[in-house]
């Protein structure tokens, strides 16, 4: 294990923050599901988990440690952060998860850390860089439209999409296309300034955006991190994503400052 020293840790590994997903059931909870965390460490970062806290100053203490940040998957998105009024489909939302994930995400847009959006994430990242979402697909866009909501395991690839040439998604995957589970019924209307969509599924959908004006900031919207153990060609988006934090690590500890200076 890593030797505590001082105030921080000596560890060469990039320090990946996750967003905490967040219940009001009971005395309440913070959880995050354990594959995030596994691809993380698989992929050689060391995953730190952030809750949403009451204070920005204290939240913004724990963003200080972190080299890059991953949004997970969860509730959707509540319509108000993109001036929306909420439809009679619209899902469960969760005030105190989205403000975690718009601050958070905010801070390491503005601060160029590397972020992996993972299908809530995705459209998270996307309303928090001033993008807008369908509340429901099945009910909003016109015309047939995929499974969405596969009823296959987790794992299977339920549906094909085509990846954008000259793309971050292509670095990773290659252009063409490329099969992905599905569990969304939210998902990207109009990307965010800066943002692009760099693939879509046949019947139109976004499944993956990325920002024009960052070194690394991707949003995905399937689940790569239920597919890796069957389809090993998907834990390429958590060691690309690592490489982009070490990177950043790397130039930080060259200027000697911590990681949210903006130099680094």
């Amino acid at each position: 294990m890593t030797t505590p020293q001082g105030n921080g840790f000596v560890n060469s590994k990039p320090i990946i923050g996750i967003t905490c997903g967040h219940t009001f059931e009971g005395s309440g909870r913070f959880y995050v599901n354990e594959p995030y965390v596994r691809c993380i460490e698989a992929a050689g970062g060391l995953p730190f988990i952030i809750p949403g806290l009451k204070s920005a100053a204290d939240l913004d203490g724990l963003l200080d440690y972190i080299d890059g940040l991953l949004l997970p998957g969860g509730v959707d998105v509540a319509p108000i952060h993109f001036d929306e009024e909420p439809i009679p489909a619209l899902g469960d939302v969760n005030p105190v998860w989205d403000e975690l994930e718009l601050y958070a995400a905010r801070a390491a847009l503005h601060l160029d850390l590397p972020i992996l959006g993972i299908c809530r994430g995705a459209q998270l990242l996307n309303v928090a860089a001033g993008g807008t979402l369908y509340q429901d697909i099945d009910s909003q866009i016109p015309g047939p439209l995929y499974q969405h909501t596969q009823k296959a395991p987790n794992w299977y690839p339920s549906h094909s999409l085509s990846v954008e040439e000259g793309t971050l998604l292509a670095e990773i995957f290659g252009s063409g296309d490329v099969r992905v589970n599905s569990f969304h019924h939210q998902s990207i209307k109009e990307p965010a300034r800066g943002f692009e969509a760099t693939a879509r599924s046949s019947d139109g959908i976004i499944e993956a955006v990325e920002s024009r004006m960052n070194s690394f900031v991707l949003g995905v919207q399937w689940h790569p991190e239920h597919m890796v153990g069957y389809y090993p060609r998907q834990m390429k988006l958590f060691t690309s994503f690592i490489d982009a934090a070490m990177q950043r690590k790397g130039r930080c500890k060259a200027v000697g400052t911590g990681s949210t200076a903006e130099s680094c």
